[in-house]
């Protein structure tokens, strides 16, 4: 029976969702009714655990569970099910059902059902990835120093230091050619210097935070200076490593040291009060169970990094291979930032544990209750300009906590806001599909009150097109120094070691 009230209208389909991008979803009705009724138990299925139970964490929890359970369940990752899979099968006489089959096999077996996701065979150091000419120049058990060739005949006098995060290879920030922020410093007249950590192995368990800052930022920081023999030092630095320079920065300023002239961070937290999504994934209970398993092998794998990172993205990240590899049997894409993200490192027990509970737990560097070999941190002793990059899409550092760290520290501070998400929002070379927002001009010389708000900041912001790479030139330039001959590679005290990339970079 019919009655005069109009009927529900469907649901949309969500233009944003890749595993619907197939035209059969829309236009055949038993796929666009099945897709329908998907979004429609998905919907329901959210209200009740947005409703939750008063519990916030053990809430997200719930919820992460259930859109987990969903997105495994999308009828996308299912063949028969899937009109762009069978498409594909009758294209190909079943050939693509049999190819993909056996990559399912091969990653049961030898990956442990993780899907690969790229062609790493297509990337190799030193020639496609971290390719910049450099020589290392220093070698201690943690870290190996690199310095990079000069491409310029006049360098600014103050050289730059990279601090990268130790959770991953230090090349994103050499990613590959045309794509790497080393490259494009050296190539704009700058003195660059990059750590590149030791990938930790049992024997390393015991390394804590001190040893990182004694053995790895201050170590480094003491190199640059001889070889160079300059006083001052620009800072680059991103993630991990980022929070690691404003900790040196603050250990160094304690102690009346000024050899830090700038600091740049990219995608970085120094407030830990707002982590995201990482929240579900750092509580106490969690934590526990980490430690434990860090205690009976002495680290903490790369697998099990990774593996946890993408199920906070399990759709774009796990379900879109299964489609992809294991239905379709398209071989992997060769894609630079997923062979590098494929690189795995390792973290060392007691180093990632007193990380974890010392600041994601308690939250004390932005406290100001953190202590580093042997000195209590005031992040607003670090009086020099700083540089601070958020990407509007990271998941891991959300924009809104990066630019906590903009009334965190003591200098004059300039926010930027760029598109892309953790690591796209760094590997950032200028592009027309690039922009970024801003406050003023990046070399005014203009002190700038910011608003407490990260939403009034926003308001405030002008939109640019372009990258925030050549606003970060600009501005690193104007207190770079003067044009000299660049120094030479290595000196009598830390002579060339190796080529870069290093030995570390390969273990």
């Amino acid at each position: 029976m019919f009655n005069d009230v109009d009927p529900q209208p469907p649901i949309p389909v969500d233009p944003s969702d890749k595993r619907f991008a197939d035209a059969a979803w829309r236009e055949n009705p038993a796929f666009f009714s099945l897709y329908q009724s998907y979004l429609a138990t998905r919907e329901l299925a959210e209200d009740l655990t947005e409703a939750g139970a008063g519990d916030e964490l053990q809430d997200a929890k719930a919820r992460q569970i259930v859109n987990l359970m969903l997105d495994a369940l999308s009828p996308s990752n299912f063949p028969l099910t899937n009109p762009g899979v069978l498409t594909r099968a009758f294209d190909t006489g079943g050939a693509s059902l049999v190819r993909g089959a056996l990559f399912a096999a091969e990653d049961i077996i030898k990956r442990k059902g993780q899907p690969v996701k790229v062609d790493r065979a297509a990337f190799t150091l030193g020639d496609n990835l971290a390719a910049t000419p450099g020589k290392v120049v220093f070698r201690n058990d943690l870290i190996e120093v690199i310095q990079y060739q000069p491409q310029t005949p006049s360098v600014h006098a103050v050289p730059i230091l990279v601090s990268p995060p130790w959770i991953n290879k230090y090349y994103i920030l050499d990613l590959a050619p045309k794509r790497s922020l080393i490259e494009w410093a050296v190539a704009h007249g700058r003195t660059v210097f990059a750590i590149s950590y030791r990938n930790p192995d049992r024997s390393m368990m015991d390394i804590t935070m001190d040893d990182y800052y004694i053995r790895g930022f201050a170590a480094a920081m003491d190199v640059v200076e001889e070889v160079t023999g300059s006083g001052k030092i620009d800072i680059l630095s991103i993630c991990l490593g980022g929070a690691m320079a404003a900790m040196g920065a603050a250990r160094l300023a304690a102690t009346g040291d000024d050899r830090i002239n700038s600091l740049t961070m990219l995608n970085t937290l120094l407030d830990y009060s707002e982590v995201g999504e990482l929240k579900l994934l750092v509580d106490p209970d969690t934590l526990d169970r980490v430690e434990m398993r860090m205690r009976r092998q002495g680290f903490l794998s790369g697998e099990e990094m990774s593996g946890t990172f993408d199920l906070i993205k399990a759709k774009e990240l796990i379900f879109s291979y299964w489609v992809s590899r294991w239905m379709k049997g398209e071989k992997p894409a060769a894609f630079d930032i997923l062979a590098w993200n494929e690189d795995k490192t390792r973290m060392p027990a007691t180093m990632h544990s007193e990380y974890l509970r010392s600041l994601y737990g308690r939250n004390e560097l932005s406290s100001g209750e953190y202590v580093l070999d042997g000195q209590q941190l005031d992040l607003t002793k670090v009086t020099c300009d700083a540089y601070i990059v958020g990407a509007v899409n990271d998941h891991v550092v959300p924009w809104t906590s990066s630019y906590k760290s903009v009334h965190l520290l003591g200098g004059d501070v300039r926010f930027v806001l760029t598109n892309g998400g953790h690591i796209a929002g760094a590997v950032n070379p200028p592009n027309n599909r690039c922009f970024f927002h801003a406050v003023g001009a990046p070399d005014s010389g203009e002190r700038r009150t910011m608003p407490a708000n990260p939403a009034d900041w926003q308001i405030l912001s002008e939109k640019h097109s372009g990258s925030w790479w050549e606003d970060w030139t600009q501005w690193s330039a104007s207190r770079a120094g003067d044009m000299v001959a660049p120094p030479a590679v290595g000196s009598a005290k830390h002579p060339v070691l190796a080529e870069a990339p290093g030995t570390y970079v390969s273990q």
